[in-house]
């Protein structure tokens, strides 16, 4: 016949309060950088959404890359994009086909010396109306 062994289950006791307590800075540590990183991401996707809807506009073969530049700062102004400098954004005419380049990196201090970097490139060809 079989005991049962009681006394172990007694032994049992989850995790220690060492273990928790590395766990909860390891997710806070994430939790943390998400936060500082995440708005880089959107007011990319932002930026990629305002250079997309430029595709079709009315005169824009005719438009010199002062006016382009100029309507991509009214447009990312209006969606409240942050940081970003129109200088990034180079602009190449090849007849009716207009192709923009954007460059650029966000940089973000997470503690004292410690910074991210997130670099972003895009490309689009386009032709307006």
């Amino acid at each position: 016949m079989k005991k049962n062994n009681l006394s172990a289950m007694g032994r049992q006791g989850g995790a220690s309060a060492l273990v928790i307590l590395i766990m909860v800075l390891f997710f806070g540590s994430l939790l943390s950088l998400l936060l500082k990183v995440g708005p880089a991401y959107m007011d990319d996707l932002t930026i990629q959404e305002a250079l997309e809807s430029l595709d079709g506009t009315e005169g824009l073969s005719q438009m010199g890359p002062a006016q382009l530049r100029t309507l991509m700062n009214k447009r990312l102004s209006v969606n409240n994009v942050r940081g970003f400098d129109a200088k990034d954004i180079s602009i190449e005419k090849d007849g009716e086909l207009v192709v923009i380049n954007v460059d650029y990196e966000v940089r973000n201090n997470i503690f004292r010396n410690v910074d991210t970097v997130v670099h972003f490139q895009h490309r689009y060809e386009m032709k307006g109306k």
